[in-house]
Order: C-alpha cells, then structure tokens, then sequence
C-alpha cells in the first residue's frame, strides 16, 4: 500500500481522477522520450554504418598507396562480407521504421 501513497498526491487515501490522469501523462511522456531516444539512436547506428562503407574503399586504397599490400590484400577480402552486413543494418533500419510508420498510421486510422 505505501506504493500507492507517493502516487496520492492530495493525500486524501485514494487517486482520484485527476492524480491518475497526471500518472497517464508522466508515463506517455517517459514512454515517447524513450521512443524518441531509440529512434536517435537507431539514425546514429545507421549513419555510422553508412559512413563506414563509405570509408572502407578508402582504406583499402590508402592501404595500397602505403605499400601496405597484405593489409590491402585482407582488407579487399572482407570487403563482401562487410558490405552485406552494413547493407543489412541499414536495411533492418529503414524496414523497422517503415513497419512502425505502417502500423501507426494503420492505428491512427481506426
């Protein structure tokens, strides 16, 4: 029962409408920061990824100018399996925005 009495904030022994009410808008709020903050995260995530195949061929050359040949060598070799993962993260990216999109503006129809 002590839970509930930090929630009472007139302090009259029950929440009544309007304490409940503020505890609905404080756990919406928490709930859309949290989404907002997994979002943000997921863009940083992906544009790092994006930045990361960007820069791959530009190892791999300065690798070469650098007379660095078994790196370049190595480096060239992983370049597929690279490239397919990032292109996945990316992918899983835009498709779990795209699903979210979807099922918001499917519930926003109702």
């Amino acid at each position: 029962m002590d839970e509930f009495k930090k929630f009472d904030v007139n302090g009259d022994g029950s929440i009544d409408k309007a304490e409940w009410d503020a505890l609905e808008y404080e756990d919406r709020k928490r709930r859309l920061e949290d989404e907002d903050a997994q979002r943000d995260a997921q863009r940083r995530m992906t544009w790092f990824a994006l930045s990361g195949m960007l820069l791959y061929p530009l190892a791999v050359v300065l690798a070469n100018v650098l007379s660095l040949d078994q790196a370049a060598n190595i480096l060239g070799s992983m370049a597929s399996v690279y490239f397919v993962s990032v292109a996945g993260i990316v992918a899983a990216f835009f498709g779990a925005t795209a699903l979210a999109k979807g099922r918001s503006n499917d519930e926003s129809s109702r």
